[in-house]
């Protein structure tokens, strides 16, 4: 262990520890789960569980159901909304104007996506106004392997990353997910190759997307703008969906490259 690390576990806050276990659980619990449910699986004294979700839902970090099972609460969405504005370049604010005139012009919801960890992270969005449209919303995180933004984002992944990412097993969330890693690589390099990625209801059976690629200044993929959609679109709507997600891409990209 070297000595940074060895100096971060000498100073840690036991009761931090206790609450991010808490919110770990419940990230991966998308039922909930109850105050029986975490004494149970982490081995915590009932009095410390009631605490720590009492205070994280003062905090709206946690909410609780009618049915007494706890969920990730919405000031959390907020938080994570801004994860990659954090440095010199505030992509969400760049994205929102962008965003916000696609939905206008579609109808359907768009939305920002990058990396993270394992997956992928809804960080800004724009709501729909069409009849049916899909909503979305800033938080969501999404299998990275599945879906428009995710593939476009892992088909610029550097080698040993995505190499990493391919070695796990894929699960598959539809009939039409990709799980075998040496047709997902095709997939990506098509991507690369022509510019922007198309889900077929990889993420859910009846919902498709586009994803177009955004670049920051030195001309990296930092993002992914897609709009997903309902199954049924007449292929020259499709097409116009394709279009515009690609054009939306191309703006907040050559905004990005303007402000440096």
């Amino acid at each position: 262990m070297d000595k940074r690390a060895d100096t971060a576990l000498k100073h840690r806050i036991p009761v931090i520890d206790r609450m991010m276990d808490v919110l770990g659980e419940l990230e991966v619990r998308d039922s909930g789960a109850t105050i029986s449910d975490l004494v149970v699986k982490l081995g915590l004294p009932r009095t410390t569980v009631y605490r720590i979700l009492n205070s994280l839902q003062l905090h709206d970090m946690v909410q609780r159901s009618e049915a007494g099972s706890y969920h990730l609460g919405h000031r959390l969405l907020g938080l994570a909304s801004h994860v990659a504005s954090s440095g010199p370049l505030d992509l969400v604010a760049f994205a929102m104007p962008v965003l916000e005139h696609l939905s206008a012009m579609l109808g359907e919801a768009s939305k920002l996506t990058v990396i993270d960890g394992d997956g992928v992270l809804v960080i800004a969005a724009a709501q729909g106004r069409r009849a049916y449209a899909l909503s979305v919303a800033p938080g969501q995180r999404l299998a990275g392997h599945a879906g428009a933004a995710g593939k476009l984002l892992l088909a610029h992944l550097a080698e040993p990353l995505l190499a990493q990412r391919l070695s796990r097993p894929l699960e598959a969330l539809t009939a039409k997910t990709i799980t075998d890693p040496r047709r997902l690589r095709a997939e990506l390099s098509r991507i690369r190759r022509q510019g922007w990625a198309y889900d077929n209801g990889e993420n859910g059976p009846s919902i498709l997307a586009y994803a177009a690629p955004v670049l920051d200044r030195d001309g990296t993929v930092v993002a992914a703008i897609s709009v997903p959609f309902l199954l049924g679109a007449e292929p020259p709507r499709m097409n116009e969906i394709r279009l515009s997600v690609i054009n939306a891409a191309k703006s907040l990209s050559h905004s990005i490259a303007a402000a440096g």
